[in-house]
């Protein structure tokens, strides 16, 4: 065959246009968009994995995160140790995380943009929540497991998270056309509004306000008005209007001062405080007489001095204006759903979660009763062997190797309860508690119909569900950080109507 006839002839946009397709799609899939079901993304859901599979739990010693890094580089995502590192040191940091799944030990950063100090100098482990609400159960069979890049190692296509992570840590990521901006919540917000939708599938977005009022960012702040939230709800997008919690408070001699205690998320504390002095410098605000940052650790304290004759609510509506003190969060609710991008409403997501909680706690049960059956048909085994435990002995005694298929015959015993009896000591045989076999075998009835009532009973199933995420309510839940506050320039469609005592006749 000559070289001429192996040539395929492409037209070249569409070879073009192929390539990109493919590209695209691996960073929708594999690297940019969180799961809808646990809210994580390969890399921090691969990260987490690899910590449990090591060990590093959070009663345990911390290990370098180069160590951490490195593994599951090597074993389940082979795209850089920058971003395996940039993504573990994110989900150390409280500032962008309401709910931490990393407990960092060393320099990650600052709310002031301090980057993490490298890898070999900074250690981890797992924070007490991510065991048991995000990898609990990982080997009762739970989720579906598939093989790594290479083929050498099962990684888990999704974590049994036990809580809607994706609305509780929300979630950044720019992918290829598209992008996702789910902002933060509130721990015991967010498990009141999943149980009120499991009471009411049909709940709308008005009375899922009332238990999910709004986003809840770990730097505080407050949120003007609640049409961005509503919005962000019902559509999937919408412009949520943080503003920082500034006080006025006297000076000496008759001056006032500004007084910054918490600032919009994701917020550069120090390119706010450098943008503030540079519009003093221009002179675009005038009246401020000093500027300093008085903070220690986590508590924000940004200094802002007035002019004897300032008017100091003019000033700070014009820090409003033009820094970010006041800051838009655009709202874009975009999840991979069955492998595939899709922008949700607030009951989508949590429908989306209940589903994969549903599939979770029936794989648990399922695995749970096969287990139970088969330490049942055991004991049902030894039971016969207390019985008649001297035949049993006479038996083990006068056989050489066909010991286990003469029991097998004698007492129609499956292969499973010979064995079982084989392996036990001849002495522990004779000594068997007949009282403690009958107790554990009881017990054991009484699970195996619990187990199976569960798998018939989709209610009976809704209410573990229900009980396991008010235990961890009751274990994690914290107060609101961000206030909700009316925004002076917004019209609510309620308020223009009179409130008044209807009486209606159907």
């Amino acid at each position: 065959m000559r070289q001429e006839e192996q040539i395929i002839r492409t037209e070249y946009s569409e070879l073009m246009q192929k390539s990109y397709i493919d590209y695209a799609m691996s960073v929708i899939i594999a690297r940019a968009l969180p799961d809808v079901r646990d809210g994580l993304k390969p890399v921090q859901r691969r990260t987490l994995y690899d910590m449990y599979e090591l060990g590093i739990r959070y009663d345990k010693p911390y290990r370098k995160c180069a160590r951490i890094v490195g593994d599951t580089m090597g074993k389940y995502h082979p795209h850089g140790d920058s971003s395996i590192y940039e993504a573990l040191v994110v989900m150390a940091q409280d500032f962008k995380k309401g709910l931490p799944l990393v407990d960092g030990h060393g320099n990650f950063g600052s709310i002031e943009g301090d980057g993490a100090a490298a890898m070999r100098y900074t250690e981890a482990r797992l924070q007490k929540i991510t065991q048991e609400a995000y990898l609990a159960d990982l080997d009762k069979n739970v989720v579906d497991f598939v093989p790594n890049f290479d083929e050498t190692e099962k990684e888990p296509e999704v974590l049994p998270v036990k809580v809607p992570n994706l609305l509780l840590n929300g979630a950044e990521g720019i992918a290829v056309g598209m992008t996702t901006s789910i902002p933060p919540h509130n721990f015991g917000e967010v498990i009141d509004g999943v149980i009120a939708y499991m009471k009411d599938p049909d709940i709308n977005t008005e009375q899922m306000m009332r238990y999910i009022p709004g986003p809840d960012f770990p730097t505080g702040a407050s949120i003007l008005g609640k049409s961005g939230i509503r919005a962000a709800y019902r559509t999937g997008r919408g412009k949520i209007l943080v503003r920082a919690t500034a006080e006025i408070q006297p000076m000496e001699h008759g001056r006032e001062k500004i007084v910054v205690t918490e600032i919009p998320y994701m917020v550069n504390k120090l390119r706010l405080i450098e943008k503030i002095a540079d519009l003093v410098k221009e002179k675009r605000v005038e009246g401020i007489s000093d500027l300093y940052d008085a903070s220690a650790g986590d508590d924000i304290q940004i200094i802002i001095e007035l002019k004897k004759d300032a008017n100091a609510n003019v000033i700070l509506n014009q820090l409003y204006k033009y820094t970010q003190l006041q800051e838009s969060f655009g709202a874009i609710l975009l999840a991979l759903v069955d492998g595939k991008p899709v922008v949700m409403n607030l009951q989508q997501m949590l429908a989306e979660y209940l589903k994969h909680q549903e599939e979770v706690v029936t794989r648990r049960t399922r695995y749970n009763l096969e287990k139970a059956e088969k330490r049942a048909h055991i004991l049902e085994g030894l039971r016969i062997a207390i019985s008649n435990i001297d035949e049993v002995i006479h038996i083990i005694r006068t056989s050489y190797d066909n010991a286990k298929e003469r029991l097998m015959e004698r007492f129609a015993l499956s292969e499973l309860q010979a064995q079982a009896i084989l392996e036990m000591q001849l002495r522990r045989l004779q000594g068997l508690e007949h009282e403690k076999i009958d107790a554990e075998y009881r017990d054991l009835q009484e699970k195996i119909a619990y187990y199976r009532s569960l798998l018939a009973d989709e209610k009976k199933l809704l209410g573990v569900i229900r009980e396991e995420l008010q235990e961890i309510k009751e274990k994690y839940a914290d107060p609101r950080r961000t206030k909700l506050v009316a925004n002076p320039g917004e019209i609510d469609v309620e308020d223009l109507i009179e409130e008044e005592t209807c009486v209606f006749t159907l």
